[in-house]
């Protein structure tokens, strides 16, 4: 990842972003939306390094009745990792924070600027591969939640993903806004990208995926993979289920 994906004025190296993110001294600036769970706009220092982020206190997550308390957080940067193992980096540097916190252990998402009056409904450019990695992302992390408001444009026109503290149930949950590739074939070198991700699950080799295994568990890491087999067994993008409701509200 350059940081220049992120902001074309700002350079620096993953390593510094999540050194800064982890260890930084956090200055709260706002609170960006009002929601069940409490989300608060951040700066972070440190040393001459200053960034923005979005910081989710463990203590502001409500109860919710189909995930465990106290978990959404960690999901956030499970889903961060995922998509570094993968290969496919569109969810934005995220840790766990677990000390000189406001409000204590949470996680803390790098802010991406973007133009917040575009979703996914009228991206300026639509990239079919990337949209089709983008469904394939929610479907093995069981996205219960993915808005058309969740893909930011970013400054330079990449797209960036956001808000994934409900995924990874394992049951399945998937509501998503991005049915258009229903029934298609998937293609050949997505394939190859989830039998990827099949392979470094179960190895263990890379610390990303023993990472993993920090922040999820066993069953749901289980069924991570069994998604994943499945799609490179069918090679086809499934279709909403019409038993249940597939898409999330409100759709942006």
């Amino acid at each position: 990842m350059a940081t220049t994906d992120i902001n074309p004025h700002l350079v620096l190296s993953r390593k510094e972003i999540i050194q800064t993110l982890q260890t930084g001294e956090i200055e709260i600036l706002g609170q960006p939306l009002a929601g069940s769970n409490s989300t608060l706009f951040v700066s972070c220092k440190l040393g001459d390094i200053e960034l923005n982020a979005i910081y989710k206190p463990e203590r502001g997550e409500m109860p919710l009745w189909d995930f465990p308390l106290h978990t959404l957080i960690r999901r956030e940067v499970a889903a961060y990792t995922i998509s570094l193992l993968i290969g496919w980096d569109f969810v934005p540097p995220t840790v766990l924070r677990t000390q000189n916190s406001p409000f204590g252990l949470g996680s803390l998402q790098l802010f991406i600027p973007h133009n917040p009056a575009i979703n996914y409904f009228n991206l300026p450019v639509r990239n079919t591969i990337l949209l089709q990695k983008i469904a394939l992302f929610d479907i093995i992390i069981n996205n219960a939640d993915r808005k058309g408001g969740h893909l930011l444009w970013g400054e330079n026109g990449k797209i960036w993903l956001i808000d994934h503290g409900v995924c990874f149930h394992s049951e399945y949950k998937l509501r998503t806004v991005i049915w258009d590739f229903a029934n298609h074939a998937i293609q050949e070198p997505l394939i190859n990208d989830l039998k990827k991700l099949i392979f470094e699950l179960k190895s263990k080799r890379l610390s990303l995926a023993r990472k993993i295994y920090s922040l999820l568990s066993s069953v749901e890491i289980d069924m991570i993979i069994q998604r994943a087999e499945t799609l490179t067994k069918t090679k086809i993008f499934p279709a909403p289920d019409q038993d249940r409701r597939p898409y999330p509200w409100p759709l942006i």
